[in-house]
């Protein structure tokens, strides 16, 4: 089979000819028909990410097609059109994953391939009316997007809630399943093609968090202060979350790509009642519950741009330049 291999970190991925993987016992080989990128592979590809080793072949997004299954696995799976959940062995307890959980793409070989092995556990029928594209840009961002908002943020109808970095796979889902649930959505962005298109999906208004004074921008645009604000980036303007929030208000953070937290002023957030709470992926649970959500709802994914498998390496350029707006898709070439 073909696949995408990253050889050395700070390299081209290319594609190379490998070996077909074998399903074990209790898992299912897919035959891989699209897959999606994440924020997670362009770490990995830069050789920056926690346990990234060289060769291996990244991505945690797919789907496809089950054409083998391994011992102790329901034969009716077979020739099934299928959505991977690529959060593995997340453990017993709802509440957090256990020291077993690893995610898809690393270290074990990815969907950036014809083939892979799963478990049979990590396997959800595709819904029917969607294209294998628009299921592969769902699993990671759409089950980190759930479990931020409703599991960990607990957000409720009519809630005031702020999605910083419009335009990311994960904060496009964010605005989309809390639009649907009937929250005020606001967002901030570097870019405003990015919040013009947010505000396209049924948000109410976005601030530019690169201007001095946004906080106080944004406030004015809400008529007030947040119950519930969602970040992936941390960095300098985490300090000023405190000041936004509602008494019994929370912040959920999934991500650093802005760095560390300053100093912040405690009282902020003890006399508030305010909660900051992290989070990564989800439980199947989660998955599942997401899936109910989103077939509830009629959400599709947004995606930016489908790239042959060939043109990966262009695919990771346009997220290196933080150009889209949604997902980035990769379609996998047919093996036969």
């Amino acid at each position: 089979m073909q696949a995408i291999y990253f050889t050395q970190a700070n390299k081209n991925c290319s594609l190379h000819e490998t070996d077909i993987p074998e399903p074990g016992t209790g898992e299912v080989l897919i035959q891989l028909k699209a897959a999606a990128l994440n924020r997670r592979d362009y770490w990995i590809k830069k050789g920056i990410y926690a346990g990234a080793k060289f060769p291996c072949i990244p991505g945690s997004d797919g789907s496809g097609v089950v054409v083998k299954t391994g011992k102790n696995v329901n034969n009716d799976w077979l020739n099934k059109s299928v959505i991977i959940n690529p959060g593995l062995k997340w453990g017993d307890n709802p509440d957090h994953h256990g020291s077993e959980f690893h995610i898809l793409g690393l270290p074990r070989q990815g969907t950036l391939a014809q083939f892979v092995s799963v478990p049979e556990t990590s396997v959800w029928e595709k819904p029917d009316t969607w294209s294998f594209e628009k299921a592969a840009a769902l699993p990671l961002a759409g089950l980190t997007a759930y479990r931020a908002l409703f599991t960990r943020g607990r957000l409720k109808k009519k809630e005031k809630v702020l999605i910083t970095g419009a335009g990311g796979g994960v904060a496009v889902f964010l605005t989309q399943f809390a639009v649907a649930k009937g929250a005020k959505v606001y967002v901030s962005s570097s870019s405003e093609k990015k919040i013009k298109k947010a505000l396209g999906l049924g948000v109410k208004a976005g601030v530019y968090y690169n201007m001095e004074g946004w906080e106080k921008d944004l406030a004015e645009l809400a008529g007030g202060k947040f119950d519930l604000i969602i970040d992936s980036a941390a960095g300098e303007n985490f300090e000023k979350f405190p000041g936004l929030l509602n008494v019994g208000g929370r912040i959920v953070i999934f991500g650093g790509t802005a760095g560390k937290i300053p100093e912040m002023t405690a009282a902020k957030i003890f006399w508030k009642q305010a909660s900051i709470l992290g989070t990564t992926m989800g439980s199947p649970k989660d998955f599942e519950n997401m899936l109910d959500f989103v077939k509830k709802h009629d959400i599709e994914p947004v995606i930016d741009k489908i790239f042959p498998m060939v043109d990966t390496e262009l695919a990771f350029r346009q997220m290196e330049n933080h150009e889209q707006f949604g997902k980035i898709v990769i379609k996998i070439s047919d093996p036969f």
